[in-house]
C-alpha cells in the first residue's frame, strides 16, 4: 500500500522568541520548503495543517514561521513534531529513482532467485544509498544502491532484484 504522506522534516527546537521553529530537513533539496504554503504537522498522533508565513535557512537547517505561532512558548509546543506533505504534493522523481517510503518492506531476491529478506532501512552516504536487507532470522545484509547491484525495482510486485558482487554476503 502506498504511503499517503511523506515526512519531509522534524521540528527539533525553537528559534528566537518570535515563534520560529528549527527543522531538520529529510529532503534532498532543502529549498523544497520555499514551494510550500501549508504543511501537515503531526505530533503524538495528532495532525493539523499549518500555514507557512516565512522560511529561512541556517546551517543546513530550515527555520519556519507558522501563521498563528507568535512566541517561543507557542513554538515550544511543536517541538519533535514531524512535517508531512501529501504524496501528490511530492516532486516527480527522475526515472529509476524511488521514494524510500515505497522501498521499505519490499522483498529482495538475487538475480538467480534466492530470497535475501526485506528492505528494513535505507540510509544515505556521500557515495550512494545503503539498502539494509533483513531476513526472518534477523540477519542483515548491506547492499550499495548502485546500478550494478540493484538490478530491478518492481513496486507492483513489491520486489527488488539484486546482483550480489563478490564480498557482499
Amino acid at each position: 500500500m502506498k504511503q499517503e504522506y511523506f515526512e519531509i522534516g522534524q521540528i527539533v527546537n525553537t528559534f528566537g522568541i518570535k515563534g520560529q521553529v528549527k527543522v531538520t530537513p529529510f529532503t534532498d533539496d532543502i529549498r523544497r520548503f520555499d514551494e510550500l504554503k501549508t504543511i501537515l504537522v503531526e505530533k503524538n498522533g495528532k495532525k493539523q495543517v499549518k500555514e507557512i508565513e516565512d522560511v529561512k535557512y541556517h546551517k543546513n537547517m530550515v527555520l519556519i514561521k507558522f501563521k498563528g505561532i507568535e512566541d517561543i512558548n507557542m513554538a515550544e509546543t511543536l517541538r519533535n513534531a514531524y512535517l508531512k506533505i501529501k504524496r501528490e504534493e511530492a516532486r516527480k522523481l527522475p526515472q529509476d529513482t524511488y521514494y524510500i517510503a515505497d522501498l521499505l518492506g519490499l522483498s529482495v531476491y538475487t538475480d538467480d532467485g534466492e530470497y535475501l529478506g526485506k528492505v528494513d532501512d535505507i540510509y544515505s552516504t556521500k557515495a550512494h544509498d545503503i539498502y539494509v536487507v533483513k531476513n526472518e532470522e534477523g540477519k542483515q545484509i548491506l547492499l550499495p544502491g548502485r546500478k550494478e547491484v540493484i538490478q530491478q525495482v518492481d513496486l507492483d510486485q513489491e520486489k527488488i532484484t539484486v546482483h550480489l558482487l563478490e564480498g557482499l554476503r
